[in-house]
Formats: structure tokens, sequence, C-alpha cells
């Protein structure tokens, strides 16, 4: 028989009213799956702060334990490819969104969705990077893909100083890149100057109403905020260039217009890093081995304990974290 162990269980009443509350589960209460994973670090994304402040509905069954992200060890294993005593990462899949999520100190599910912890990397390191860094990595691979390097010119990154744009700005700087960061925290210009930003730009010059055709400032962008800022950063890449699109801090409308796509080629690409194939995970989570300064990363992370989450979830949707954030379990 299992030992409890303490989890963040999300409730929601008759009168669609969400409540969070700090308790304790036992392995019987876990939900299916062919890996018991013991959780040893987590952290806390963007989403994760929606999940529990319930600001957006990300929890799409309850009860529910939230968390996207873990890095952990095998405990026990019915699948071909993990075994107890495994360092493994997951990151999505719908966990934290309709099935037991991180927030919690074992987690069961289906070995289909983990990948390997890279070597020398340590499971708090893994969480540092979390989903915000491994979408921020699919992000630079896609803009790679279409011939986005460093020489076509300028990058610019939004939401700079939140999780998917610290490590953004870290890995393309890392690589070449002149890096235009966009904030609304001027404060944290030294930090951002320090992650290798060659630029520093206010979000005020992206957050109103858009032209259709702006002048050409960047040959690509990873954008994590949407809306108004992701139509003017369309609207001011140069021709032929790229914008990589994540997130939606600022809404999930575009209020743009056709010209930047017809009249310079323009491409939006589209980056989920939910449901992206195993393949692709491998190769990102290989690349930030490799294209992430571990000073940088240590650079951008604050570490908390279990009984943080909460108060980051708020704190993290209210726009007052910095970088990334990991949960010691």
């Amino acid at each position: 028989m299992s030992h409890p162990f303490k989890a963040i269980l999300v409730s929601r009443g008759e009168d669609k009213k969400q409540s969070v509350a700090v308790t304790e589960l036992s392995d019987a209460d876990l939900m299916d799956g062919d890996v018991t994973v013991s959780v040893e670090a987590t952290t806390v994304n963007y989403k994760d702060g929606l999940a529990i402040t319930g600001r957006a509905p990300v929890i799409r069954r309850f009860p529910l334990v939230p968390g996207i992200d873990f890095a952990g060890t095998v405990l026990a294993s019915s699948h071909a490819d993990w075994t107890p005593g495994d360092k493994v990462i997951l990151n999505g899949w719908g966990v934290g969104e309709t099935h037991h999520g991180a927030f919690a100190r074992r987690a069961r599910v289906k070995g289909d969705w983990l990948v390997p912890l890279p070597d020398g990397m340590t499971a708090k390191q893994a969480m540092a990077v979390g989903t915000a860094g491994y979408t921020a990595m699919l992000c630079v691979m896609a803009l790679e893909r279409h011939g986005i390097t460093p020489d076509r010119g300028p990058v610019v990154v939004t939401g700079a100083a939140g999780g998917v744009g610290s490590v953004a700005t870290a890995v393309l700087s890392g690589l070449g890149y002149h890096v235009v960061a966009s904030t609304g925290r001027p404060a944290e210009a030294g930090y951002l100057t320090d992650l290798g930003a060659r630029e520093i730009i206010h979000r005020d010059e992206l957050s109103g109403p858009a032209k259709p055709l702006g002048k050409e400032r960047w040959a690509g962008a990873v954008d994590s905020v949407g809306s108004h800022t992701l139509a003017n950063v369309l609207s001011m890449t140069s021709y032929g260039g790229a914008v990589a699109a994540c997130g939606l801090a600022q809404g999930m409308d575009l209020p743009g217009s056709v010209a930047p796509f017809i009249l310079r080629g323009v491409s939006l690409l589209g980056v989920d890093s939910v449901m992206a194939p195993k393949a692709l995970r491998l190769e990102a989570w290989s690349r930030i081995g490799k294209d992430l300064d571990p000073g940088k990363l240590g650079a951008l992370t604050t570490t908390i304990d279990f009984d943080g989450i909460v108060e980051a979830a708020h704190a993290i949707v209210d726009g007052r974290i910095r970088g990334r954030v990991v949960v010691d379990m």
C-alpha cells in the first residue's frame, strides 16, 4: 500500500466556481497510465497560473491536479521504453488539463508522453526550461526551418521577461542573433541584456492597433503575446521574414491585415507544444542541452517549494514573475 502524498486539487462546484485546496492523495487516486513517476521537480507556467486562478478554462475535468510539466524518476512501468530508475520529463499531452498533473508528489501517465532527461541535466534544470523553454526552442527551430538565420537581420521577442521570452532571448543570442526584446517592465532591461538582448523596446510600441504595414524592423519574431502585439510584429517584419507564434498573453484575437502576407511574403508559423510529436520533442530537448547556456538558465530561474505554487500562479498571471519558476518537490 502506498503512502499518502501531498497534492494541489482544483474542484468546481455546481455554481461553476472553482476552488483550490492542498490535500493528500494515494496511488489509488491517480489516473490511468502505464508509468508511475516520483515527481522531483515541476514548474509554474503561465498556463498553470491560468488553471489555478481560473482566469481561463485550462482545466477541463474536475476535480483535477494541475501542472503541465514535471521531471522525476520512474517508480513502476509496464511500458516497453521505461524501467524503474529512469529519469524522465513530461511536457503537455493534456496533463494538468484533462489528466492529473504535476502538482503532486506522484504522477501516473502514458509512457508515450515521456522523454528522457538529457544527459548532464538535473530535474530542476529541466524544469527551469519546462514547457515555456521547450516551446521557446520549438519557436527557434521553426524560424530556422524557414531560413531565418542571424545574417537575415534582427529577431524580436515579445513578452521577453516572461518564461518563453527569457529562454528565447538566451537561446537566440547564444546562436548569434541580434535580439530585440520587447517588455512592459523597463526595470528588467539589465536582466534582458544579461541574457543577450541587444536592444530593449517597450511593449507599448507594439500593443496598440496595428497599421496594415509598418516600417520593416526585423526578419523574424518569437511571439507569446498574440492580439495587437502579434499584428504589429507581423506588420513590421521584413520581406520574406517569419513570425513564430505560441502564446496569448494579450489575447487570442489577431486584429491585423493580410498585407504582410501578400505584399511582403511574411509567414506566420504556429507553434504548439502540447501535442507536438515525440521526434520533435526529442530534437528540442537535445537542442536545449546544447544551445541553452546553463549559466543563463540559472540566472533566469527562481526556486520555490510546493507551498509556494498557488501564490506563484497568481503572480505569473499578474505579470509579477520574471523568467522561470522551479518547484523543488
